[in-house]
């Protein structure tokens, strides 16, 4: 079982994303927060869909290298949501996150996270991708969200365990989680062999 197997070793998660210490917390694995790093997210413009996320989640895995040690494991990840063949980014202002928001209203995008585990021999990058569909959401839904909710750290200007996810998504193919910021049921397996 994973959770005996992974016993053996300090687990560090380089994520200050609190969602994604709540899940890797209630997967039953003890972890320690990696002190934060700046990493650069600019990613070259060849890449599609999933392979952003992995691309990213492996390069911050190589700016934490220098933690690994014989009996420790990195858990690295990032995600994006990816709409009509693009990245729509984490904004940085009401006005943004607006824009955003009106984009996903009454239509479809995914949320794909890639992610990163690596010991000091060995790593897997893999991914995990969520289709989501909003309702139609007017102005002053999309005004009262982002104004009592400012969800300027969020991939697509959103959190879907927030008001907005449960008043407005309409309803998701995939792993819910996994919109959250962490594919658990996906991590969980590529861990229990990552292990083996």
């Amino acid at each position: 079982m994973l959770l005996d197997k992974i016993k053996k070793y300090n687990v560090y998660l380089a994520s200050q994303s609190p969602r994604r210490h709540l899940l890797l917390e209630q997967m039953g694995i003890n972890f320690n927060i990696a002190t934060s790093i700046q990493v650069n997210e600019n990613f070259p413009d060849i890449l599609k869909a999933e392979e952003i996320p992995m691309y990213l989640s492996e390069k911050k895995s190589d700016a934490y290298k220098s933690l690994l040690k014989d009996n420790r494991l990195l858990i690295t990840a990032d995600t994006i949501v990816w709409q009509n063949n693009k990245v729509l980014p984490k904004p940085s202002n009401e006005a943004e996150a607006i824009k955003i928001l009106k984009l996903l209203s009454n239509n479809f995008h995914e949320v794909i996270t890639g992610i990163t585990i690596r010991t000091v021999d060995k790593l897997n990058t893999f991914y995990c991708s969520t289709k989501v569909w909003f309702r139609a959401i007017n102005q002053e839904e999309i005004n009262y969200y982002v104004k009592n909710f400012k969800p300027f750290d969020k991939a697509g200007a959103y959190g879907i365990q927030e008001w907005i996810g449960i008043s407005a998504i309409e309803k998701i193919e995939g792993s819910y989680y996994n919109i959250m910021g962490l594919p658990t049921q996906k991590l969980y397996v590529v861990l229990d062999k990552f292990l083996d």
